[in-house]
This record gives C-alpha cells, sequence and structure tokens, in this order.
C-alpha cells in the first residue's frame, strides 16, 4: 500500500468518516493532528492549498478531503488508489 498522510482534528466529524472509512478498508495512515499546532496547520495549507480540515493524501497524491474521498469510493476508484 501506498503512505496516507490525514491531517485532521479531534472535534471534526469530517476527519472521523474519512478515517473510518480509510480503516474500513484495512489501510495505514499517519494521522497529523492540526488542533493548536498553527506550524502544522500553515504546512497543510501550503501543501494542499486548502485551510479546511481533513486533507489526505495517498502517496503523492493529494485526494483532498473527506468528500473528495468518499467521491472516489463511490466512484469505484479508491482501492485501486490504495493498491488494494
Amino acid at each position: 500500500m501506498k503512505p496516507i498522510v490525514v491531517y485532521s482534528s479531534d472535534y471534526c466529524p469530517y476527519c472521523s468518516r474519512a478515517k473510518y472509512l480509510l480503516e474500513s478498508k484495512k489501510a495505514k495512515f499517519t494521522e497529523i493532528k492540526v488542533d493548536g499546532k498553527s506550524e502544522l496547520r500553515r504546512e497543510m495549507a501550503a501543501k494542499a492549498g486548502r485551510t479546511s480540515v481533513p486533507q489526505i493524501w495517498i502517496g503523492d497524491l493529494h485526494v483532498g478531503g473527506c468528500d473528495d474521498l468518499f467521491a472516489l469510493e463511490r466512484a469505484g476508484k479508491l482501492d485501486a488508489l490504495l493498491g488494494a
């Protein structure tokens, strides 16, 4: 499987949904929590061009947020991206 990185917040229901979907796929991911860490949020925003969480990368591909991840799942493209 490709490395997966999820920038998230503890208080974000969209982060929880995205992580749940990845976990249901048995995908291992690195979670970077941005709560109270402005330097990490700036890093995420610089890489993603967005300030909202979650922001998800699969390998070098910036997937986007929760809705984007679920759209890949609905389109039948997520498993291939995960290398499953």
